[in-house]
């Protein structure tokens, strides 16, 4: 496996990047970019000029990711070559968002084969379901591991596009299959948000519509637990405030449901995924050092159980709530992540609407929000 990236700064456009391509030969191409950014007028043809054999695949983001920190309006450009892994690339456009769960499970029947070892997936940020997709993608594929998450549009939740060779559009559904024994592939989730406050069962939900907890209007609760103040800046301070799904007879966090919107018409709240009937919720806070700490987690799963002191790439996709709780200091979970996989794995990837990874420890890949993922993938050439 042989890495080599490339990075536009906000100030930087596409004539200054070097003449040259570091790896004209690369296999996939991963980009991740602003909206603004990835509609540039000549990005595509820059892109494939540069990478003549590769697939070039990306999505729009809230934030961009690499080994020296975090960017908004940046543009940062990953080729891998593969040795001895094998490559399939599929892509839909979505109709509606109800199915999200059919799209899924298309793409999954293309993608199948006995040697298919792991799913890379970008979708829409706005226009899908992840949890269904999620669900539709395990329908077909069952325990492969299925990372990498949902577009994003900064803060604006407005707009989010994906990238394939030569189209940008939004609506889309991209998924990488990737084959064989040679590749090495390690995940990790990482949270570091504290449930407060008793536990609630949720009384009435449609999909990721949350109408009442414990028998009671969902909103006017919500509100009065994250403060008179921080209630008057809904949905946005919504994203300091999200969700914790528990374990059936357990205290542990299964997942985590960022808010996206609210109805005072109904008293509804909207998550960016499902929040099933029956399912036991508590409330969320976190602090800037514990929300660095779950990171650090999510490293250290991957760097506890694989050999990491070889080339590899770490894809980090990590959730604009916890980009707009650290602010400034979003670097810091970055440069941790670093840290503990070492300089010899490069990193990329993009702060998103949603996150997909196998939950931690089990081979259930499920939509995540307000986590940091962590896709490691590397090759053992002899294997």
């Amino acid at each position: 496996m042989i890495v080599k990236q490339e990075s536009l700064s906000s100030n930087m456009a596409l004539k200054d990047l070097p003449s040259a391509s570091p790896l004209p030969t690369a296999s996939l191409v991963l980009v991740f970019g602003s909206v603004k950014r990835l509609g540039e007028a000549r990005l595509q043809s820059i892109l494939k000029s540069r990478y003549p054999a590769a697939q070039i695949i990306g999505c729009s983001t809230s934030g961009e990711i690499n080994a020296a920190g975090v960017f908004d309006d940046s543009l940062q450009i990953t080729a891998i070559l593969w040795e001895k892994t094998v490559q399939r690339v599929t892509h839909t456009k979505m109709s509606t968002m109800q199915s999200s769960y059919e799209v899924a499970v298309d793409l999954a029947k293309q993608l199948k084969s006995e040697n298919l070892k792991a799913v890379l997936a970008y979708s829409d940020g706005l226009n899908v379901n992840g949890s269904e997709l999620l669900e539709g993608f395990k329908s077909i594929l069952g325990e492969i591991p299925v990372v990498g998450g949902m577009a994003g549009d900064g803060f604006n939740f407005s707009q989010t596009v994906q990238l394939i060779n030569d189209k940008v559009s939004d609506g889309l559904v991209i998924a990488v299959g990737l084959y064989g024994n040679s590749l090495v592939v390690a995940t990790g989730v990482g949270r570091g948000w504290k449930p407060y406050g008793p536990p609630r069962k949720v009384t009435k939900s449609e999909k990721n519509v949350v109408l009442e907890l414990d028998g009671k209007p969902a909103l006017p609760l919500y509100s009065m637990y994250i403060g008179g103040h921080s209630a008057k800046g809904l949905p946005g301070s919504g994203l300091k405030f999200p969700f914790a799904i528990i374990e059936e007879g357990k205290r542990d966090i299964e997942k985590i449901r960022t808010l996206l919107a609210v109805d005072s018409a109904n008293n509804s709240l909207t998550f960016a995924g499902n929040v099933d009937e029956g399912e036991t919720v508590r409330f969320c806070q976190a602090t800037h050092d514990r929300l660095v700490e779950g990171a650090g987690d999510a490293a250290h799963l991957i760097a506890d159980n694989t050999k990491t002191n070889q080339t590899g790439l770490a894809v980090c996709v990590s959730c604009v709530g916890r980009k707009g709780v650290m602010a400034e200091q979003v670097v810091d979970e970055v440069k941790l992540v670093q840290q503990i996989l070492g300089s010899q794995t490069a990193l990329t990837g993009f702060y998103s609407y949603g996150e997909f990874a196998p939950r931690p420890e089990t081979k259930d890949s499920v939509l995540h929000n307000q986590t940091m993922t962590i896709a490691y993938l590397s090759e053992n050439l002899l294997a």
